[in-house]
């Protein structure tokens, strides 16, 4: 199958756009790639549903601006395909099928007995009759409901392009977007994965909430600041990280008030060593005998040079960028939902006990037809 998948993360930055040929287990080949930012408008409305979504409660009725943004995540994506397509000279009528992740504006982990929840917001049915194919999406809902983490669902395509590129195992895939999320691939080929803790998601908000832009780019707040080792290790003393995997993250779940008093360099620098220190202690959860030679750092993350050298510098393993394993590390994420969204049509699993804890590997996903 052709495939084109889509992904915009919790960075709200932009859509990326990746072609795959697939049938859902083995990749046959690459196709274009590229990204759209975000718009304005497009950004207003998703943010609102975010505020939103985080005061929603349980049993009171879906916000009303979730439709409205639903409707313009739906026609941000099919504009950008088209675009896309349409620069690359490909016609659609050549595509067999849409993966759509949709915009996540609420992730909430089980807790307690009690299922989570996950909210992607993305009107698929504008994607399908706009460009005339089937559209996969809501691919965590089945995995929530049946009391998984809903995430992370990378990791099959992880596994399946480590494969592809006859990598020495056991190697890691780190993405690096809003959430930082690890996949282990062992000897067997079998995998574990998990999200570390933030990536991006604390620094840009930091830069947005004083004005500054949308990140730190080329992390020059960061390699300009100094660690502020109280905040550190307050926001290290998180729950969380005492957590067994499996086990996922919303970008809001941390607080940012913990650096607030620090100056914009200093903030961003212990931000930046809390992605790094948060990934580092991630690894303390895979056996001896499968701890990772290799880390290979996708998403945006990993073009952060203060992130970039905070990791080599605390792993004890060599750490490359996608570019250096022979991947597209902005499209990662892209081609594997290209690559789940095969995998619905086909009813192939799409979770597993390994990355989002449910009780055996389960398909899942929708598809909407034109």
């Amino acid at each position: 199958m052709r495939v084109l998948g889509f992904m915009s993360g919790t960075s709200l930055d932009a859509i990326d756009m990746a072609l795959l040929e697939t049938d859902g287990e083995t990749i046959h080949a690459f196709g274009p790639a590229g990204e759209r930012k975000l718009s304005e408008e497009t950004r207003a409305v998703v943010l609102e549903a975010t505020a939103q979504a985080r005061a929603w409660r349980r049993g009171d009725p879906e916000p009303e601006v979730f439709a409205r943004a639903a409707e313009a995540v739906g026609r941000e994506h099919l504009a950008a395909a088209l675009d896309f397509l349409a620069e690359h000279g490909v016609d659609p009528r050549t595509i067999d099928l849409v993966g759509f992740h949709g915009q996540t504006v609420l992730h909430e982990r089980p807790a307690g007995g009690v299922i989570g929840r996950t909210v992607q917001l993305g009107d698929a049915e504008i994607l399908a009759k706009g460009l005339g194919v089937p559209v996969a999406h809501g691919f965590r809902l089945d995995d929530v409901a049946a009391g998984g983490e809903g995430a992370p669902l990378a990791p099959i395509y992880h596994a399946a392009l480590a494969g592809f590129a006859g990598l020495a195992t056991p190697v890691a895939v780190l993405n690096l977007g809003g959430v930082a999320n690890i996949t282990l691939i062992g000897e067997d080929g079998q995998f574990q994965a998990f999200d570390t803790g933030p990536a991006n998601g604390m620094i840009d908000l930091l830069i947005q909430a004083r004005g500054l832009g949308r990140a730190d780019i080329d992390g020059r707040y960061a390699l300009a600041g100094q660690v502020d080792a109280a905040a550190l290790k307050t926001l290290l003393a998180h729950p969380y990280f005492s957590a067994p995997p499996p086990k996922s993250l919303d970008r809001y779940d941390f607080p940012l008030e913990v650096v607030e008093g620090l100056s914009t360099e200093d903030a961003a620098a212990t931000l930046t060593a809390f992605t790094v220190a948060a990934v580092r202690l991630s690894l303390d959860w895979f056996e001896d005998g499968q701890l990772p030679s290799t880390v290979i750092a996708a998403g945006g993350g990993r073009h952060n040079p203060a992130i970039m050298q905070g990791l080599r510098e605390a792993l004890p393993a060599r750490v490359i960028s996608a570019e250096e394993a022979g991947w597209r590390g902005d499209s990662v994420e892209a081609e594997a939902f290209a690559y789940l969204a095969a995998r619905t049509a086909r009813g192939l699993p799409i979770s597993f006990p390994g990355a989002t804890g449910v009780k055996a590997p389960m398909s899942g996903g929708r598809i909407v037809r034109p």
